[in-house]
């Protein structure tokens, strides 16, 4: 798995357990964007959210990039991000292998499926 700009947050150690679903922009809420921006509305649906994936056994993030990593799936963080933004390997979780670029991670993904959402 290759994380690059604010996905970086995913992996960042200090940020992966304060991640807040975005109300404004996202297609995936289903609701106009000027509701969004009312206050309080991406602390309502990070809840909503973390609520649902708790009744059907989700994950939550930091317990589910471990199962990740126990499965053998490498774990590598944008050089370019990561410069961008000023980040170091030891600011990221431990199963983070390695920090680098994207022809770096098409290369280890070799004959491998990769599939961009």
């Amino acid at each position: 798995m290759f994380f690059t700009f604010f996905g970086l947050d995913a992996i960042h150690a200090k940020r992966l357990e304060h991640i807040k679903v975005a109300a404004v922009g996202n297609p995936g809420m289903h609701m106009a964007s000027l509701i969004g921006v009312l206050p309080g509305m991406s602390a309502i649906a990070t809840h909503m959210i973390e609520k649902k994936m708790e009744q059907i056994d989700i994950p939550n993030l930091p317990e589910f990039m471990e199962m990740v990593a126990d499965t053998g799936c490498g774990i590598y963080a944008c050089k370019a991000s990561v410069d961008l933004f000023g980040f170091a390997k030891d600011d990221f979780i431990d199963q983070v292998q390695d920090i680098i670029t994207v022809g770096e991670f098409y290369e280890k993904a070799a004959g491998g499926e990769i599939i961009f959402t």
